[in-house]
């Protein structure tokens, strides 16, 4: 009996923009730019963009309100209608669901595993919660380990560990230094090279 499969995708920079770039170019805020492309630890992350927040008085609300115009990459919702056609779907993502639900209904609602944001009694974003640490590669070893031959996608740093849990990982479209960083995965530019691997 043939193995059943599972795509397990990142979100932002393989589905979707980067939402913290969309913010800083309508807030012209540029420092955040920076993604897990450019830190890797993700914590020192967050906590320079929560103190970039509070620095600029902008609330979950404004980011919400930035989020409302973004849409999925071109192509991305029919590669996602085309890999549901052969697979299961999974997106793993290091965004937040108080981020993530606009995108997703535009991508057809795929089963999302993300983190959840804290705010104050202002509206401000005061922490986050992971669901747990490297939950993505956590994922990738659990649906493996129920017997899925699982391909994983990704583009950045955050996303080696499930590259490397899964059958098959593969970068897509990363930025230099990070095919510089793991060279030992394939680099695909296109949806069509991920539908090919399913």
């Amino acid at each position: 009996m043939a193995q059943p499969t599972i795509l397990a995708s990142d979100m932002e920079g393989v589905l979707t923009p980067e939402i913290w770039i969309a913010v800083a170019e309508r807030t012209g805020i540029e420092r955040l730019r920076l993604t897990t492309r450019d830190i890797a630890d993700y914590d020192v992350l967050m906590q320079g963009r929560m103190a970039l927040l509070r620095e600029h008085g902008l609330r979950l609300a404004d980011v919400q309100q930035v989020i409302a115009t973004i849409e999925p990459l071109p192509g991305a919702a029919r590669f996602v209608r085309q890999v549901r056609e052969r697979a299961q779907l999974i997106v793993l993502s290091d965004t937040f669901y108080e981020f993530a639900q606009p995108l997703m209904a535009q991508l057809e609602l795929p089963t999302l595993f993300c983190h959840n944001l804290e705010t104050d009694a202002g509206g401000m974003i005061s922490g986050y919660r992971l669901r747990m640490a490297d939950s993505k590669t956590a994922a990738v070893r659990a649906l493996r380990s129920l017997g899925f031959r699982v391909l994983a996608i990704g583009d950045s740093y955050n996303d080696t560990g499930m590259l490397a849990a899964a059958d098959t990982g593969v970068l897509f479209n990363p930025p230099a230094n990070v095919v510089a960083d793991f060279p030992t995965f394939p680099v695909a530019t296109e949806y069509d090279t991920i539908l090919a691997l399913l």
